[in-house]
């Protein structure tokens, strides 16, 4: 039972809504997760990270903001793990994101800045890929929050058995139920993956915190859920568990704010965290007067 509290502690902290990368915010800030979800990873060299990493990724944001770009991501830098930065970027569906992608190939000003800006980053890379997910609100609970205001990723990585996908069903509705009624303020979405190299199988819950001292008061919501199952319910949550799952990792992300294209609302929720990722002004040329 340890171990399966150990995987499933961190699915009840919030999450909060991705499609407010999509820019689809309601007018408190809080936004539905995107229906799809491209996320893109880096692999960062060791002591390449931070500052270095930082500086080669504004040259993204700024290329980004000149073209007045309409599609926004957010940057998560790893905590633990690899060191790595996951960018990600919602769309409504694959068709928005295949528009996107059109046009910013049909944009030559816009792409030529991206391929500079790529050979200085790829320098400090070991690896890259990408991969795209799709919502799934059956296996999700109260998703949507004010992203703006969230400070870190936990992420969770779970692996399904073959042929075991409605056990998995089950199982995380038992979970939705049960924290449903143990802690008003459990909040989670599940993706599950659609193309890349996290295939087949695979699904991610996130879960965004404001800070750290949420992951400490998960211990004692958890406790609460136990509860609430009683004995029979958390025994047949680890027969499950152990039917379906044939693998998970959770690990721990920060929300960078210099290596992100965040959308404007955003920015005029919280500046004094988001402006740092936009384009610095440009300077005015002085004009030298002869003496």
């Amino acid at each position: 039972m340890k171990k399966l509290t150990g995987m499933w502690v961190g699915l009840f902290l919030v999450f909060g809504g991705l499609s407010a990368v999509v820019a689809q915010e309601m007018s408190d800030g809080v936004a539905p997760p995107p229906k799809v979800l491209v996320i893109q990873r880096e692999f960062i060299k060791p002591g390449k990270n931070g500052s270095l990493h930082q500086k080669t990724e504004s040259a993204f944001v700024q290329a980004m903001t000149a073209a007045k770009w309409p599609s926004r991501y957010l940057a998560v830098e790893s905590l633990s793990g690899q060191t790595r930065a996951l960018f990600m970027i919602g769309y409504d569906s694959f068709a928005a994101w295949e528009k996107d992608n059109d046009a910013m190939r049909n944009n030559a000003t816009l792409s030529a800045a991206l391929d500079r800006a790529g050979i200085a980053d790829g320098d400090l890379l070991t690896a890259y890929d990408s991969s795209a997910y799709v919502y799934s609100e059956d296996l999700s609970l109260r998703a949507p929050v004010n992203i703006a205001r969230m400070r870190y990723f936990e992420i969770s990585r779970f692996v399904v058995r073959p042929g075991h996908e409605k056990d998995w069903e089950a199982l995380v509705k038992l979970y939705k139920t049960g924290f449903e009624k143990a802690s008003p303020n459990a909040h989670w979405a599940t993706y599950q993956s659609m193309y890349g190299v996290d295939n087949g199988g695979v699904y991610i819950v996130f879960n965004p915190m404001k800070s750290m001292a949420e992951a400490d008061e998960s211990f004692g919501d958890f406790k609460k859920f136990e509860a609430t199952m009683g004995e029979d319910g958390m025994k047949k949550l680890g027969d499950l568990s152990a039917a379906c799952i044939e693998s998970s990792q959770t690990n721990l992300f920060m929300f960078s704010p210099k290596m992100s294209y965040p959308p404007d609302a955003w920015v005029k929720a919280d500046p004094t965290f988001w402006k740092p990722a936009m384009a610095p002004p440009a300077k005015k040329a002085e004009t030298k007067v002869k003496q």
